[in-house]
């Protein structure tokens, strides 16, 4: 008898074209995903109601059999099909006949994921509350245990320096799993907020993952975000995830922006600026200030935690004396998805 797989949770990635989509690299992840999981359509929520055509408007192409047909700008959702009748994909891809040249998002056994969805789409021009509540509801029905929500930001950021990404989330439980803080932004929201705080209050309290992009290169997709993105995510659900011609792409990208700075003085100096303030941001995180709110993040998951922290030995705990390392923002903070506002809007 066969031993029944393990079960890992379902997890949901989305991304959404428009403000919250810097150097194309969120949608460029779903992209590079998509394709390495061979994923296909499971279901799609209509753009009409909810999409301005004349800023996303629908494409003319030919279908297979030479007829022009439509293709309007919905909001899929996308995951690997498995068939009655064929193979269980763990089957396929361990079996004696299996390609390794195929490129696939796998464990670290080896054996493929099958249980990762994506959600791509654009950015509704209206009804973001009821755009929300269909993704709540699609979630349900899929059965989602985990939604990473993805965003890029134009950041006074050099593009020399590795891609700098932040992971927020509402959930306590969360940010002690996966090392996320609470943003405390508090400004222009976009779609990926409303999202957001409609997960949580139906009791699906998201991760959002954003990506700093250069804004001095906004006319440009950025690779280099891209695959700081596809790092974290990684790292995040513990998975191998092949990058494919990324790599290259993101070196080439770096080395055309040098070409251009280089023949800029003014350019090349805003870009040494950048780059020492950024060093400096660096190494500051070793002074006795960051490690002092590493301590206090160590403290707070304690309180967050009790069970565990009464469990290490040696250690008793004071009472009615502890001391308050830092006051609870909760109170009149909105949550947001760790979005920045933007040097510049992405279309």
């Amino acid at each position: 008898m066969t031993a029944p797989a393990a079960q890992y949770p379902r997890v949901l990635i989305a991304a959404f074209q428009g403000w919250s989509d810097a150097g194309d690299a969120t949608t460029e992840v779903l992209q590079h995903l998509g394709e390495l999981l061979d994923a296909e359509v499971l279901h799609v929520i209509g753009s009409e109601g909810y999409v301005d055509f004349q800023v996303h408007r629908p494409r003319l192409v030919l279908d297979a059999s030479g007829r022009r047909t439509l293709e309007w700008p919905d909001t899929r959702l996308y995951g690997t099909v498995q068939r009655p009748g064929e193979p269980r994909v763990a089957e396929t891809d361990q079996s004696a006949d299996a390609d390794p040249a195929v490129e696939t998002v796998h464990r670290l056994d080896g054996s493929p994921v099958s249980d990762l969805f994506l959600l791509a789409g654009v950015e509704p021009a209206r009804d973001w509350q009821n755009f929300a509540d269909e993704i709540v509801e699609l979630v349900d029905v899929w059965a989602i245990d985990i939604v990473i929500l993805l965003g890029a930001m134009f950041s006074d950021a050099p593009h020399s320096r590795p891609i700098v990404t932040t992971l927020t989330s509402e959930s306590p439980e969360l940010r002690a799993q996966t090392g996320a803080e609470r943003s405390s932004y508090e400004g222009p929201a976009g779609i990926s907020a409303v999202v957001d705080l409609a997960l949580a209050e139906a009791g699906i309290p998201p991760v959002s993952l954003w990506a700093q992009v250069p804004h001095y290169v906004h006319s440009t997709p950025s690779p280099k975000a891209t695959l700081a993105l596809l790092d974290k995510l990684e790292e995040l659900l513990d998975v191998v995830i092949p990058r494919g011609e990324l790599l290259a792409q993101a070196n080439e990208w770096e080395a055309n922006i040098n070409r251009i700075a280089a023949a800029d003085e003014e350019m090349s100096r805003y870009i040494r600026r950048l780059e020492e303030s950024r060093d400096e941001a660096l190494a500051a995180e070793t002074t006795g200030d960051a490690i002092a709110m590493e301590f206090e993040k160590f403290l707070e998951r304690d309180r967050q935690n009790p069970a565990v922290a009464e469990s290490r030995p040696g250690e008793a705990p004071e009472r009615g004396d502890e001391p308050v390392v830092g006051d609870d923002p909760s109170d009149g903070e909105e949550p947001s998805d760790g979005e920045t506002d933007p040097l510049s809007e992405s279309s």
